[in-house]
């Protein structure tokens, strides 16, 4: 199978235990899709500065040299995390780019773009890595934020967020996928709220409900064995979604809901999302988007 039919996850590896952490949970994702894995270690520093400037005496050997055991080590880790599934197809890559630009280059032809989040513990929630945040922003791919403490095989359902947007859309589509690959529960979570709205609550109430029906009708018809919850409530949409997320093993979310444009590249709701998940979370965009 070609890389245009089955894109490869590219993960990128740092050598940190955030990186090994993220590496294991891609590796096991690969599996489950069949995908090839890809592993990134981005350098980071200059190449070139340009006729007749002079910069610092770098020593790139020492560095690809270090970047090839950082990726050796990680193709170990990724290939002893996908055991149960078979033997996973694993290259990787030393680049002297900076981690955002190789790795935003490698997106437009990736299934998924994995990173790790900073993993600061209760820090992290303002302190998450500029790497996972530009990437999540400016990637063409769907991109995981994988959390220090993650387990690339846990329990808990898979909970999407349901806004009828495109964005939301593509972030169903890829729920119901992995919740059927992974034989879990789905939670479709919808918060409305009667801010400049001239409706009852309970006229509210059960509209959301009928969005959650029309937005997960077809994809209840395509995969009968999913078990789906629903969840309307008035609620700011960012604190219900990391509510319900709280026993879950991943979170998907769109890139930006209803009011968002096309090109934009993170909603308000996303970011929070992103800066409060527990979990591993993937924010998509629509293929329009790409």
């Amino acid at each position: 199978m070609s890389a245009k039919t089955n894109p490869p996850v590219v993960v990128g590896v740092d050598g940190s235990e955030q990186s090994r952490t993220a590496v294991r949970w891609a590796a096991v994702y690969a599996a489950r899709h069949r995908a090839p894995l890809h592993l990134v270690h981005a350098i980071g520093v200059p190449v070139d500065y340009g006729p007749g400037l002079a910069g610092p005496v770098v020593d790139y050997e020492a560095f690809r040299q270090a970047g090839a055991e950082i990726v050796a080590a990680a193709t170990r880790i990724a290939s002893a995390a996908a055991a149960s599934f078979g033997a996973i197809e694993v290259s990787t890559a030393v680049m002297n780019a900076a981690p955002v630009p190789a790795l935003r280059d490698r997106s437009e032809s990736a299934r998924l773009i994995v990173v790790g989040s900073r993993g600061l513990g209760a820090f992290r929630r303002t302190l998450l890595g500029s790497v996972s945040t530009a990437l999540v922003r400016h990637a063409d791919s769907p991109v995981a934020v994988i959390p220090e403490e993650a387990e690339p095989i846990s329990p808990g359902p898979i909970v999407v967020g349901v806004d009828d947007s495109p964005c939301s859309v593509a972030a169903i589509d890829m729920a119901f996928e992995e919740a059927s690959l992974r034989g879990v529960g789905l939670v479709a979570v919808h918060a409305w709220s009667e801010f400049e709205q001239y409706q009852s609550r309970a006229e509210m109430q059960v509209e959301a409900e009928a969005l959650l029906s029309e937005n997960l009708a077809g994809y209840i018809e395509k995969y009968p064995s999913v078990r789906v919850e629903r969840v309307a409530r008035e609620d700011r949409p960012a604190r219900l979604l990391l509510h319900t997320a709280q026993t879950a093993q991943l979170l998907i979310v769109g890139s930006h809901g209803r009011g968002g444009f096309a090109g934009m590249t993170l909603g308000s709701v996303s970011q929070a999302v992103l800066h409060g998940a527990e979990c591993p979370l993937i924010v998509v965009r629509p293929a329009t988007d790409r």
